[in-house]
């Protein structure tokens, strides 16, 4: 028997001396990723101007020669959440993507007015087409997908233009639905002041000046009342759930159903789980945006 024990330590010992001294093997290194070598993917820094003053942004070039769909995206107010996760899956998909900063915003010349986004949203749209071989872009083939505030530039800029046959608008701010909030609620539109009195990166705003702003122009800046002027073209409108911002039962749903209501505009409307920067549901934001941006190619 004590041999019998012997023996079986000697054979645990070899085993492990034998994984001791295995060499592992060398995992595979990943292939490096394909693309055009003549025109690869890139990240152009932009300047241009608009009205007098100079605006900054950058183009999410996609790879291949092109001429590829493009997308101008366009951010919110202030703009801390700028969604540049969507302008890299966006390129990913084969779109170029313009972003840029408004007149008077985060180092952009000038003073920012929500009149003067509306301007620079054309501004920029023009931009792009003007530079169209550059960027290696199909002119005809421009679409605007905007967030919160920026959401409503991208409305308002599609309604002016009849070039524009795709908009996307997330969580989008209905400046007309404001007026009406700031008016009956005076706390409300306290908050709103002394919020607005806080954006340093945003040149020559006042909360004073924007409510002004916004109840001067109650009516064009209705988004509702932009149906006619949408026609023809097709509508994206993305609302979060728990979007204390946007809520999507005041504002999102009556906005989705305005649309619906008018058989020549071909409107998308969808509700997500999120807050106003879907900060748990990017995955299904970019998704969302995709599948409906690929029928604007």
């Amino acid at each position: 028997m004590k041999h019998a024990y012997i023996a079986a330590a000697l054979g645990c010992a070899a085993v492990l001396a034998a994984c001791a001294t295995a060499v592992p093997e060398t995992a595979a290194e990943p292939a490096a990723p394909a693309y055009d070598a003549d025109f690869p993917p890139a990240l152009a820094e932009i300047s241009f101007d608009s009205h007098g003053d100079r605006l900054n942004g950058l183009v999410y070039l996609a790879d291949g020669p092109g001429p590829h769909p493009a997308v101008v995206l366009l951010h919110g107010y202030p703009g801390n959440e700028k969604n540049l996760d969507l302008a890299q899956d966006l390129r990913s998909d084969g779109f170029n993507v313009l972003f840029f900063h408004y007149r008077g915003a985060w180092g952009s010349e000038g003073v920012y007015t929500l009149t003067h986004v509306i301007e620079d949203v054309a501004t920029a749209t023009d931009y792009l087409r003007a530079n169209a071989e550059k960027f290696r872009t199909d002119p005809d083939k421009v679409l605007l997908v905007g967030h919160s505030m920026g959401g409503f530039a991208a409305l308002e800029g599609a309604a002016r233009d009849p070039r524009i046959g795709c908009v996307a608008a997330i969580a989008p701010g209905d400046m007309g639905a404001l007026a009406k909030v700031l008016d009956a609620d005076p706390d409300a539109k306290a908050g709103f002041i002394a919020y607005s009195d806080t954006l340093q990166m945003l040149h020559g705003v006042t909360g004073e000046r924007i409510v002004a702003e916004v109840a001067a122009n109650r009516e064009a800046f209705s988004l509702a009342g932009l149906a006619p002027k949408l026609e023809g073209k097709r509508v994206l409108v993305i609302g979060g759930d728990r979007d204390e911002s946007v809520p999507a039962d005041l504002i999102i749903s009556p906005l989705i159903a305005a649309y619906k209501a008018d058989p020549a505009i071909e409107t998308t409307g969808v509700i997500l789980s999120g807050d106003h920067s879907f900060s748990w549901s990017r995955e299904a934001l970019i998704d969302t945006v995709k599948d409906w941006a690929e029928g604007c190619r």
